[in-house]
């Protein structure tokens, strides 16, 4: 279903605020309790069911939703709404034990126990009918309970299954892709070592005791495994829609997750919604680049920020807390870049089972005068005193940097030049050089409209698609600015490569062959040095040995055997240009070149920024809401220069100068007076 460019539901207009709440774990007794801290929180939002299929069906032929029914009541009266989640990321032990096929097999083949979660085969017949059948009892019963504001299907969605009856189904679906075996035989290569299929039932997975090397038969299974989890979505979805048409639907996703096609995902989501748990070496620059990859999911649309941790996680290797103010500014920056709520992982925080240390709003003390608390009930209040003045803003960018699921499984599982090719930490590492200057980005994907974009980069794009290059010549053509980089035009889309050379169909646009691809041992590196003389500048991992055909070259490498090859170049293509960097710079390298196209465009943030100190602004129809962001230790200054602002957290008008605290935020609108 469209939803509109405000609000996500029109019963709950306003940004949401609460999380993840699980009551089937505690006693009723302890219902009431949750209520009323909830409303001391300014929790206005929890999400119910995500795990509770035995609690509401304990056998195939009973039922048990009565606990449910009281739950949702609770909520309503106690102003509330719910996301009502389906259970079926987890199947009852009976589920198993009934219909063993259901079950997933590992990379082995070999079918797995029961336990754990996701542990389910996706294209299983029965395991399609179960989830589909407590999906619609769920939506009849409460298609018109007031509660209800969002269904969220399954939870995080994850790996990939290798059984037989996966083989057989990734069989069909190869039929329809190639019809022939002729075709498919051709597409994959496979006279690569006597490779060469002649009968479609030797296709199986890749499977680690099998055929692991064949790289079109790893990409498509990937993609298939993409498809065959988006058809156990849509399999709710579908049921849940009829029932329920004016109800969006959604799942929640998981930030840079490697195994599933996110882009291909969100044409099913009514709302992208992701759960953002960040390594603890991560920068805020690294968190925003994921909150961006979500928004440009559905081009742009706003997201909802379905997860996070109120203090800490459990899972890593190490899970420090978050400091105080964290929470909060971790929280705006979701916001600042297009999150239309702040939920957590989870409210109370469970007795037993894996999860039992990981971070909540209520500990296992059950008390409501922790630090923790205190911190989530003063982001309810100004989330609450913000109400709907951002909802549905939108990130005006310029810049647009290309990201693929496709390209990232084809560029990992390629054999050489390097084993670990850094594709995710390379895209992010450029996009990190105009996050630096606070100019915004929007991550895109090859079906992206490129147009509206002044400035698009593509970082290590070894796949490229059918129509990609021809839009971005395009886009060139017409005034744009195209960058791309070493490992980039070397395969289409079933991983053959161009019979034209690198950078295949980019060649054109960028003026370049390259001949060598060298490879630098981890402490070995090279050196840019700018033609001009004016500066050099460190590279490492990769080199391309290029020729400059029609580009100019701006910058050569300094030794080695190709000392004096260009490593960078300039292509001036119809009243536009496409760089080429044939190494992968330092970040002085990055914040030069790009910080040259910034000023080329006269592109600059609403206000200069002290270091660490982020603004990001989103625009409603009504207004543009400015965030400023202090991500620093220490307090910051801001110079607001001749602007006049009011802000929407305390009403306060400001001018000339602000200061922030450490882990500061200010939400602001720019007033006439």
């Amino acid at each position: 279903m469209a939803t509109n460019n405000t609000a996500f539901s029109s019963k709950a207009p306003f940004l949401w605020h609460g999380g993840d709440y699980n009551p089937e774990q505690w006693p009723r007794e302890t219902w009431q309790e949750d209520f009323r801290l909830m409303n001391e929180a300014g929790v206005t939002v929890v999400t119910v069911g995500v795990f509770s299929w035995v609690s509401l069906q304990p056998a195939e032929d009973r039922y048990t939703f009565e606990w449910l029914d009281e739950i949702l009541n609770g909520l309503q009266a106690h102003g509330i709404k719910a996301i009502l989640a389906t259970p079926s990321a987890t199947q009852p032990a009976w589920v198993s034990q009934n219909y063993p096929e259901v079950l997933r097999a590992g990379e082995t083949g070999i079918r797995n126990g029961h336990g754990g979660r996701t542990n389910y085969c996706p294209n299983s017949p029965d395991y399609r009918r179960l989830s589909g059948q407590i999906a619609r009892k769920l939506a009849e019963r409460y298609k018109d309970h007031p509660a209800i504001i969002l269904w969220h299907i399954s939870n995080e969605y994850d790996s990939w299954c290798y059984c037989d009856t996966c083989a057989a189904r990734f069989r069909e679906w190869l039929k329809q892709k190639y019809s022939t075996l002729d075709e498919l035989n051709q597409r994959w290569w496979t006279a690569f070592w006597s490779h060469t299929y002649t009968d479609w039932a030797q296709i199986m997975p890749p499977r680690k005791t099998g055929e692991t090397l064949t790289h079109g038969l790893n990409v498509d299974y990937f993609r298939f495994m993409t498809e065959s989890q988006i058809g156990c979505y849509k399999n709710e979805r579908d049921i849940i829609r009829a029932i329920t048409p004016d109800i969006p639907i959604t799942t929640n996703l998981m930030g840079a997750y490697k195994p599933l096609d996110y882009r291909r995902w969100a044409k099913e989501m009514d709302i992208i919604a992701w759960d953002c748990y960040p390594k603890p070496n991560q920068s805020p620059g690294e968190i925003a680049f994921m909150h961006d990859t979500h928004r440009g999911l559905k081009d742009g649309q706003p997201f909802l920020l379905m997860e996070q941790t109120p203090s800490s996680q459990n899972w890593q290797v190490i899970n420090a807390l978050k400091r105080p103010g964290v929470l909060r500014l971790w929280s705006y920056l979701a916001v600042a870049h297009g999150a239309d709520s702040v939920l957590y992982f989870q409210w109370r925080r469970g007795r037993g089972g894996s999860e039992k240390l990981h971070g909540a709003v209520i500990e296992h003390s059950g008390r409501s005068d922790t630090r923790v608390f205190r911190e989530v009930s003063q982001l309810g209040a100004e989330l609450t005193k913000l109400r709907d003045a951002v909802l549905g803003g939108r990130i005006q960018a310029q810049v647009a940097i290309l990201f693929d699921w496709d390209n990232w499984h084809a560029l990992e599982n390629a054999v050489g030049p390097v084993r670990d090719k850094q594709y995710y930490q390379t895209v992010c590492k450029h996009y990190l050089a105009f996050y630096r200057k606070n100019i915004p980005v929007d991550v895109v994907f090859p079906d992206s409209d490129l147009s509206k974009y002044k400035v698009v980069l593509a970082p290590m794009m070894y796949m490229v698609k059918t129509g990609l290059a021809e839009k971005i010549e395009r886009l060139v053509e017409y005034g744009g600015t195209f960058v791309s980089t070493f490992l980039s035009g070397i395969v289409d889309e079933t991983d053959l490569a161009f019979e034209n050379g690198y950078p295949g169909p980019l060649s054109k646009v960028l003026g370049i062959h390259v001949e060598e691809i060298d490879a630098l041992y981890p402490g070995q590196s090279n050196s840019i040095v700018m033609k001009d003389g004016s500066e050099t500048f460190t590279c490492d991992r990769l080199a391309d040995l290029l020729h400059a055909e029609s580009a100019e070259v701006l910058a050569t490498y300094s030794t080695d055997f190709y000392a004096g090859m260009p490593a960078v170049t300039r292509n001036i293509y119809g009243n536009g240009q496409a760089y080429y960097l044939a190494s992968d710079p330092d970040d002085a390298f990055l914040d030069r070149f790009y910080g040259d196209i910034i000023e080329h465009y006269a592109m600059t943030p609403m206000l200069a920024m002290p270091e660490g100190v982020e603004i990001s602004v989103r625009h409603t129809e009504q207004q543009a809401v400015v965030f400023i962001l202090n991500h620093n230790t220490h307090t910051a200054t801001v110079d607001l220069k001749e602007l006049k602002f009011r802000d929407l957290l305390t009403d306060e008008p400001l001018s000339d100068n602000i200061v922030l605290d450490a882990y500061d935020v200010k939400i602001l609108v720019e007033t006439a007076e």
